[in-house]
Order: C-alpha cells, then structure tokens, then sequence
C-alpha cells in the first residue's frame, strides 16, 4: 500500500472523517428517540433504531477485517463507506419507523467496515509502527470522543435542524473520505484469488445477533430465565460451538483462531472487554446519576471533562507506546479503571460538580482513553501482517460485546436496587404502594423532577444515587479481571522496525 508525503496525510484525514462519521453514529440517534417517537407515534419499536445499527455493525466487523485481508483495504473501506452513506440518506428519508430499523442496518453493515480497516490502513502506510502507534491514539481518540459526544451532538442538531439530519450530515462527510480515498491511497492488487469462508461467515453472524440480542433484551424486555433468552443463549451457544469447528478446518478462516494462541492477542481481546463494560457503564448511567441525583440541568458538565480526558489520554498512551511494553500500559489502565469504579461506588448525592470533574478526568485519561490506542498496537504487533485487517476488528468487536453485557447487568442491578430501596422506604416518606412503580422511573427523575413533592423527590434521588453506586461495584469485578490479565500478557512492546509481509495482499 503506498502512501507517501501529502498522500499520507489526505489518508489520515479520509481515515479519520470515516471513523468519526460511523463511531458518532452509533450514540448520536440515542438523544433523538423522543422526536423520533413523536414523528412516527411508535414507541415499542423506538429502541431498534439503535439496536439494529448496534448488531449490523458488530456482526460483519470481523467479516469485513477479513475480507479486507483477503482482497485489499481500499476496495472493502470504499465498499464500506458507500453502504454507509446509502444506508444514511435512506434513513433520512424514512417514512415509517419499520423503514428506518432497516435503513438503520444498511448503516450499519457500512460502519462494520470503517471501524477495523481505517486502523488497518494506518498500520500499513507507516513503516514505522511507533509512528502507527502515536496515529493510533489520535485515531482511538477520535473513536472515545465521538462515543460520548454523540449524544450531545444529536441533541443539538435534533433541536435545530430536526431528526433527519443526524443522517443528512453523514453524506458531505462521506463523500469527502471517499473522494480523497480514491486518488491518495494505493494498493497492489494479487494474483491469488483466496478461497471466502462462507459457511463460517454464516456462522458468525448468527453467533454474534442471537449473543447481543440476549445481552440486550435481558433484564428489561424479557427475564434472564425466560425463554427467549434461553433460546437465545442456547442459539449463540450451538451455532458458536459449530463456528469453531468449521473454523478449524477453513482454508481461509473468517476468524482465524491460531492468533488467539499468542498471549497478547487473547490477554488484549480480554481486556478490551473489560474496557467496554466500564465504559458503556459509565455513558450509560453517569448522565442519570448527574441529572437525576445531583440534580444538573443536563449531562454536559459531566460528559464533557470526560471527553476531554479521554482524547488525553488516548493520545498520551499513544506516545507512551514508543517507551514503555504494553503490559505495563494495560496494567495501569485496568488499575485506575478499579479506582474509579471504586470511587463511583461510593459517590454521594451531595458531591460536588468539581469532585466529579475530577472522577471524569481519572475516568478518561487513566481508565477508558488508553486502551483505544494500546490494545490496537499491542495486536497489531504480535499477528502476522496479512492478518491486520481481521486483527484490528477484534478490538471493536470484543469492546461492543463487552459494552452491551455491562450495560444490560448494570441495568439489572440498578432496576432491581432501586425497586428494592423505594418498596422498603416508599412508606416513611408517604409514596402509596400503588405509586411505588411509577416512582422506581429513573427517567422521572431525569424529565419532570420539579413536579415531584421535595421530600418525596430527596428520597428519590438517594434512592436512584445508591443503586447507580452499586451497579458500578460489576465494574470493580470486570476491572480486576482486566487487572490480573494483563500480567500474563507478555513482555511485548512497540519493535522500531515493522515486519515483512506475508501473505496473499500486498497493501
């Protein structure tokens, strides 16, 4: 793959306006639901528009790291972002909600290709990979600031310029990275024409839909026992079970599981699990803990210094990667990930907008920033090059599946607290039995807190306050995890000359 020069900065900047647009979707329609319900008066079906997006995205990530492997990174990014920007205009053009959930997976599909080959592309165009690696942190800082702005971001283009154009926005954007693309960046093409594990594919993807939508649906739309979630489970366990045995024996595996032998590669895919169960924690629930228990307007004095810490830190530990192993790196972000979630576990009702100023910058720069550069340096490093485009989706694929198992528990947790704490305490502040479920809402709370009695309210608050503090005790355990794993991950770190390549595709 050549890029050279100003080549390779119009690459980083197409790069870089891909990642943004299909990372920024993937939380920016969550602040729109309301105007999208009021538009379409359909309330039940409201949530696919973002699970859709969700599972399309994570399903075919590592369909298209491979592919892009087997057959070329520009072809499969253009292929990608083309998808993306088709599925975006459908969606802004959508007449019905049923019309959207399906426009919404188009995107979807697109964004499954952005995310792994726009830090393919990157690792292949340096030739030296401290110098990928410094790229790499601005570029996971890009991915971490688009996650948490897009919520804030949508609002604001929602309450201004009306729902549709959180998509319309997408198109300029998208053409822009696909016009640059295509004259800056070079490829060779192969001569071997690779076999495609279909059958595999297959496999995967139903795997990867029937886990997600367990994890989703569990604990809100259906009980952990009931059996839709058996079903599902059972689904993702028999398909997955038969997914590596036909990967065993693949020519060329969509998921080539030999990587999974090296240390770093298991140790890192582990890790960054745990980074997205903290992480989804935290976007999940720091928004109703700030405005509906420490009272704030909105989320933004909350949201905000995290932002700002975590492209620090994503950035700073991208540097930091030319100095210290990766286990070092990895060590000390499980570690403040633990400090963190110990100090949100112990967070009062009373705390001060500075005090959790301060949690959001240990939050950002310690514990979610560092991993979106390192982890996609440490894999990089310890995998055969023709393997970089599948090995770069592991880290989104395994930070997704993680996101959506923490927020589903904590979920869990903090409904069945706070049920339990306003059922035992709902009689000392005079709530009526028949009042208690209405109340047990975190979303009144959130919306109409000022129609609620002061009394009745202040105990709310607590109430909602204890719960969220016990919901982030799940982010200690998966911490810890994170923590003892990254001491058995190898002394690997950052080597200052890149490997030779091997394989079918010369990029």
């Amino acid at each position: 793959m050549a890029g050279t020069g100003s080549n390779k900065g119009l690459i980083i900047v197409a790069m870089a306006l891909g990642l943004l647009m299909s990372s920024l979707d993937n939380t920016i329609v969550a602040s729109c639901i309301s105007n999208l319900s009021k538009d379409f008066n359909v309330f039940d079906k409201i949530s696919w528009v973002f699970t859709a997006y969700m599972l399309a995205a994570t399903s075919t990530m590592l369909v298209f790291g491979k592919m892009s492997d087997l057959f070329g990174r520009k072809r499969f990014y253009l292929i990608g972002i083309g998808m993306f920007l088709i599925g975006s205009a459908l969606c802004g053009i959508a007449n019905n909600v049923d019309q959207l959930i399906w426009f919404r997976v188009i995107q979807g599909i697109g964004s499954g290709a952005l995310f792994p080959i726009s830090f393919t592309i990157i690792y292949t165009i340096f030739n030296d990979p401290k110098d990928a690696a410094k790229m790499s942190g601005v570029f996971g800082a890009i991915f971490g600031l688009s996650s948490v702005a897009g919520p804030q971001l949508g609002s604001f283009i929602a309450e201004h310029l009306g729902w549709r154009w959180n998509f319309y926005v997408n198109v300029p954007i998208g053409l822009a990275s696909m016009i640059v693309l295509i004259i800056a960046l070079k490829e060779t093409r192969s001569e071997h024409k690779p076999k495609i594990d279909y059958l595999g594919t297959l496999f995967l993807i139903v795997t990867t839909v029937s886990l997600m939508l367990a994890l989703e649906w569990g604990g809100k739309d259906y009980a952990w026992g009931s059996w839709q979630e058996i079903s599902l489970f059972a689904t993702a366990g028999i398909v997955g079970t038969l997914f590596i045995l036909v990967e065993l024996r693949a020519a060329e595996p969509v998921l080539p599981l030999s990587i999974f032998k090296n240390r770093m590669v298991l140790g890192t895919s582990i890790i960054c699990f745990c980074q997205g169960v903290l992480m989804f924690s935290a976007i999940t629930y720091l928004p109703s803990f700030t405005v509906g228990v420490l009272g704030h307007p909105n989320s933004n004095g909350t949201l905000t210094p995290m932002m700002a810490s975590l492209i620090a830190g994503a950035i700073l530990f991208g540097f930091l990667q030319a100095k210290f192993a990766f286990r070092t790196l990895m060590f000390v972000s499980m570690l403040m990930s633990i400090v963190v979630a110990s100090l949100l576990t112990i967070v009062s009702s009373d705390a001060s907008s500075g005090y959790m100023i301060i949690l959001m910058i240990l939050l950002g720069v310690g514990a979610v920033g560092p991993l979106m550069s390192v982890a996609q340096s440490a894999i990089a490093a310890n995998v055969d090059p023709k393997y970089m485009g599948v090995s770069s989706s592991i880290v989104g694929f395994w930070r997704s599946i993680g996101g959506v198992l923490g927020a589903s528990i904590m979920a869990t947790i903090v409904n069945n607290n706070l049920n339990t704490l306003i059922s035992d305490g709902a009689a000392k502040v005079g709530i009526p039995a028949d009042k208690i479920s209405t109340l047990a809402n975190p979303e009144l709370l959130m919306r109409a807190a000022d129609k609620i009695d002061p009394h009745i309210r202040r105990f709310l608050q607590d109430s909602l306050g204890t719960a969220i503090n016990h919901g982030f005790i799940l982010s200690i355990c998966v911490g810890g995890i994170g923590l003892i794993t990254a001491l058995f991950v190898g002394a690997g770190r950052l080597e200052s000359v890149k490997k030779p390549q091997s394989g079918a595709v010369h990029l």
